[in-house]
């Protein structure tokens, strides 16, 4: 499906969003890493189906899966986020609305989509309480604070692009009009350009500690690496934590989010949900997240293969074929449930736990 949607996208719409920071050596990581988990089938499980349902911090889920988090969605299809919306409504696979979405969470609400909201640390603190508002207003389920992006990182695609928003794009969530995202300069991205003006790169635990005391969501903190901060994580009340290197966009050269899975899992023994995104790209992937511990993964470049391609129906495609994908592993490893999913063992972690601790 990416080289069906390659052929909708303009090529610097696809770099941005096939693109990952410096030479790619996370983005590419990512992948490899996820090749080499082997899963350990079991046999004579006396079974005729999988369910795949679960409940994804309190969130009811058809997969253990949600829509991650992805900035400015109407670049890949006109409707956007509307569209990637109805088709997660109707798989049963919660979205998860963006603070730099191209539509307003109000908008999505009214999809009927499961949704979450995502939070970047802005520098305008009233803007961060506002939104936090709002997306209890519009019926979110959780909030989802994005904590690696104190500053974008460098990405080559982007700098040699000059990639700029169009006009008629926005980030509907904050300010209108013409801004640094659409002033196009040769060898640099006005889209980092715009988010080191609106984010604050000093985002610290104290912070976090006050947006847990400013809202009555679950908060699943999306970005984490390490154990000790997952264990931290944990210590100030958040409900879940994303394993994720932001798809290999971030820091070039950090673990991949696959490697770093168990670690985490084990850090905070059951404290919180874990999810697992970067990199995922079929059923079979899903099920060794699950197998590493894992209660579910986050979808990124997928559905936006999905949407350039053919927009709504294309989104419903690429949860269509992960059912079956992970339905068929499930089957194969003789897993009746996620439940039973996460007491499969694997082969092929590459570093002892030491390493990242």
């Amino acid at each position: 499906m990416a080289s069906a949607a390659a052929e909708h996208l303009p090529p610097e719409v696809r770099d941005f969003i096939e693109g990952g920071s410096g030479a790619e050596c996370t983005l590419n990581a990512n992948r490899i890493a996820l090749d080499a988990i082997g899963l350990v089938p079991r046999v004579l499980a006396g079974i005729e189906s999988a369910r795949t349902s679960t409940a994804l911090v309190g969130t009811e889920a058809a997969l253990p899966a949600a829509v991650a988090p992805m900035a400015y969605q109407s670049l890949v299809h006109p409707e956007g986020e509307l569209a990637v919306a109805r088709a997660a409504a109707a798989a049963g696979v919660p979205f998860t609305v963006s603070t730099l979405s191209s539509h307003t969470v109000e908008e999505i609400a009214k999809t009927d989509a499961r949704l979450w909201f995502q939070l970047y640390w802005l520098r305008d603190r009233g803007l961060v309480e506002e939104l936090l508002k709002r997306a209890e207003e519009a019926g979110c389920e959780a909030l989802v604070v994005t904590v690696d992006v104190p500053v974008m990182g460098r990405r080559l695609r982007d700098l040699r692009n000059g990639f700029a928003l169009p006009s008629w794009l926005h980030a509907a969530h904050l300010e209108e009009g013409p801004n640094e995202a659409h002033v196009r300069q040769d060898g640099d991205s006005a889209v980092a350009q715009h988010t080191r003006a609106a984010f604050d790169p000093a985002l610290g635990w104290h912070d976090l500690e006050w947006l847990r005391g400013r809202t009555r969501l679950p908060l699943i903190v999306k970005g984490i690496l390490d154990p000790r901060d997952a264990s931290r994580c944990v210590e100030i009340g958040a409900a879940g934590v994303v394993v994720s290197n932001h798809g290999g966009r971030q820091l070039d050269g950090a673990v991949p989010s696959a490697s770093a899975l168990p670690h985490v899992v084990d850090s905070i023994q059951g404290g919180a949900q874990v999810l697992l995104d970067s990199g995922v790209r079929s059923g079979t992937d899903v099920l060794r997240a699950l197998a590493l511990g894992a209660n579910g993964v986050l979808l990124g470049r997928p559905v936006l293969w999905g949407l350039a391609s053919a927009g709504e129906p294309g989104v419903a495609k690429v949860f269509e074929l992960l059912h079956a994908e992970l339905q068929q592993a499930m089957l194969l490893a003789g897993c009746a449930d996620v439940t039973s999913a996460g007491k499969l063992t694997t082969q092929g972690r590459t570093e002892p736990a030491e390493a990242l601790t």
